[in-house]
């Protein structure tokens, strides 16, 4: 079972939730991992507090021309949708932070000029705390794409019975990247303005990716009822609720928010367990 932990914005407490998640079904006697996809501000560790026992380094390919080889012909440039690599005067010029690391430039070559190099991005570190096993990644400062390293990071853990994704907010290409391959999404959402708009467009992508999802509500207000509206109006279910209570944001500051959700609101956290295992992809 993989379940991806998503939201449209960051700050609804996505991590939160994601951490907690992990708690209870590993208090339930499941073989749990947690992987922090959120490779450009990583803070599930923050919450975890997992002993890290190993860091990799992570790259990509990128394309480098023999100029002694290289006629000019201009294939490659005309290949690449995304101008990574582009002629002046006829001599090509590599531009590393645009390249997709497709190697199409290196196939359409006729002299064999281009071949590929390893370019680092960033890093993925695993480990584990109390059971739960982590694995996250961090992009190198500088760095315009996430997606290569995200997917190192899900390629950790695979025989865990249970994976938790903490995803990037948004719903750009990390977030697909993040999210496509799961049995199910939890949107986290809270009852703002703000909070309704994103809510509605993580939940199209959701929709168009035709993978199951639900909703819950953080910082749930009485009287704040416009994610509720929004939910009962598009039949989405709205799964569970944590209030907005200053207890939790006391545990937060002292840094111990999950224990306190884990040992407060357990029957929410049994009806967000009971929905996902009774829709998720594999149900349906």
């Amino acid at each position: 079972m993989e379940i991806a932990v998503a939201s449209g914005k960051g700050g609804v407490g996505k991590t939160t939730v994601s951490v907690t998640l992990a708690s209870f079904y590993k208090d339930k006697g499941f073989d749990v991992a947690l992987l922090d996809c959120d490779v450009e501000e990583p803070n599930v560790n923050l919450f975890l507090g997992a002993q890290i026992n190993a860091e990799e380094k992570s790259g990509v390919y990128i394309p480098s021309v023999d100029t002694e080889k290289c006629t000019g012909c201009g294939k490659c440039s005309d290949l690449c949708e995304y101008s990574a690599i582009v002629l002046i005067k006829a001599k090509p010029l590599v531009l590393p932070l645009m390249c997709h690391s497709c190697g199409g430039c290196a196939l359409v070559c006729p002299e064999d000029a281009i071949t590929e190099v390893w370019r680092e991005i960033g890093f993925v570190e695993t480990g584990d705390a109390a059971a739960v096993k982590y694995a996250g990644g961090r992009l190198n400062i500088g760095e315009p794409m996430s997606p290569p390293l995200i997917k190192e990071v899900k390629n950790r853990y695979s025989e865990a019975a249970i994976r938790i994704i903490d995803s990037p907010p948004g719903t750009s290409c990390p977030v697909i990247e993040s999210v496509r391959d799961a049995d199910f999404i939890l949107l986290v959402a809270e009852p703002t303005r703000f909070g309704l708009n994103d809510l509605e467009l993580a939940a199209g992508m959701a929709a168009a990716l035709g993978v199951p999802y639900g909703v819950v509500l953080n910082r749930a207000v009485s009287g704040r009822d416009m994610v509720k509206d929004f939910c009962s109006k598009r039949n989405i279910p709205l799964i569970a609720e944590i209030p907005e209570e200053r207890e939790i944001a006391v545990a937060y500051s002292n840094g111990d928010c999950v224990s306190f959700i884990r040992n407060n609101y357990a029957p929410e956290l049994e009806k967000i367990a009971k929905h996902i295992e009774n829709n998720s992809r594999g149900k349906q």
